[in-house]
Parts: structure tokens; C-alpha cells; sequence
């Protein structure tokens, strides 16, 4: 028997049809319940609690009750980045679900990823903070961290890298983007931007969708805020 992590345990839990299409609805960041998630994945109640139970054995979800229900919801950062992976993998190779649909060029522009933004315009954000200086290479969890430039251009937008700090999530990771096939920022700076943008009215989010809406004003401020050489 060969030694190191078991990716196929993990691979076989998410390689189902209706457990990848549960995850996929828990990518939005929003708790759901075992009803909600036997709709999106086709299945019925019975059969959807024992992907659940599979789900969550597995490490990949966890549950929470509230009165009568029980909802659930990623385990957390590290699912969604291996899930947001996948789908840029599963796109880069052709393996696509449906045809392009109206929401698609929306879902392409911005949109949640798990707590942070993906997306064109989280990949433009990326790129400008890599190019000023701002982010560098570094061993250990994330890969990323913020420079001296960085952290300053984070506290003057107001970002509390204090209480980031002290987390137990990475503040900098490297997160593949499914749509671009390239990196957008996630871990607790990616979170915490986000949070920033629709604080400030720039980024507002779809009722129950991943979508994120940039207002006109936010676009402008935005394009400001992360140029591009």
C-alpha cells in the first residue's frame, strides 16, 4: 500500500453527480438545507441525507441545527479552493454541464467564491496587487503574503490586518479561478475586500444566487483602486 494522502477517498465523495452538484450549490457561502439540496442535485430527501451523511463523514461539510432544520455548509476555505479548481479544470478541458445561458457573462464578471470575490474582476484585482508589489511567494500555508506595500495599502482601505492575523485561516491564498483560469485572491484578505466593497456600496450580491453586482460608482472606484500597468 502506498503511503501519503488518500486523494481517492476524497475524489470518489465529490465525483458523484448529485454530492458534486450539492457542493457546488454550497459554493455561494450560504448554509442550506437537506430539502434545498435534494433539489439541486435531483435527488430526493432519502437519498440526499445519505450523500449528506457521506458528505460530512468525508470532511467536507459541516451541519448546523436551528429549530427544526438542519443546515448545511462547506467545511471550510480549503473545499471551496479545491472545489474552485476542479470546475476550472472540468471547464479547461471541455467537460461543461450546460450551454451558456443569460447569467453566464454576470457569473464570468463577479461572483462569490465561497466569501470571497471571483470572477473577471477579482482576477484584474489579483494581477494589480501582484504587479505594484503588493503580494509575494512564501512558504506555508497560503503561498501568499502581503509586503510592507501591501499591508499599508490594505490599513489605509480600512482592512483590520490586526484581527486577520490572529485567525487561523491563511490572510493570502492563491485561489484558481474556474471562468479566467487564473488566480483571484482568497483567504482573509479576499474575504475581508469583499466585505470592504459591499460595505461601501461599490459590490452588491443577488438574492440566492452567486452573482455579484458592481455598481457603476464601485466600478470606477474599483478601477482606481487596482489599476493595471
Amino acid at each position: 500500500m502506498k503511503e501519503g494522502p488518500d486523494i481517492a477517498q476524497l475524489a470518489a465523495l465529490i465525483g458523484d453527480p448529485a454530492r458534486a452538484n450539492m457542493l457546488t450549490a454550497l459554493m455561494s457561502g450560504k448554509a442550506l438545507t437537506a430539502s434545498e439540496l435534494a433539489q439541486e442535485a435531483g435527488v430526493g430527501l432519502s437519498t440526499a441525507s445519505s450523500h449528506l451523511s457521506k458528505l460530512q463523514d468525508g470532511g467536507l461539510l459541516a451541519q448546523a441545527k436551528q429549530g427544526r432544520h438542519r443546515y448545511f455548509s462547506l467545511s471550510g476555505p480549503d473545499v471551496s479552493a479545491v472545489l474552485e479548481a476542479l470546475m476550472g479544470l472540468a471547464a479547461n478541458q471541455g467537460h461543461l454541464r450546460t450551454r451558456t445561458g443569460p447569467k453566464d457573462p454576470a457569473l464570468r464578471a463577479a461572483r462569490v467564491c465561497y466569501d470571497h470575490l471571483a470572477g473577471d474582476l477579482a482576477v484584474r484585482i489579483f494581477d494589480s496587487l501582484t504587479e505594484r508589489g503588493f503580494l509575494t511567494a512564501q512558504s506555508g500555508p497560503g503561498g501568499l503574503a502581503l509586503t510592507a506595500a501591501g499591508k499599508a495599502f490594505m490599513s489605509e482601505f480600512e482592512i483590520d490586518l490586526a484581527s486577520l492575523s490572529k485567525a487561523r485561516r491563511p490572510m493570502c491564498r492563491a485561489c484558481l479561478d474556474w471562468s479566467e483560469r487564473r488566480n483571484h485572491l482568497a483567504g482573509g484578505i479576499g474575504a475581508a475586500l469583499l466585505s470592504r466593497f459591499q460595505d461601501l456600496g461599490w459590490a452588491r450580491r443577488e438574492k440566492d444566487s452567486r452573482i455579484i453586482h458592481i455598481s457603476p460608482t464601485g466600478r470606477q472606484k474599483l478601477l482606481e483602486l487596482f489599476p493595471l500597468g
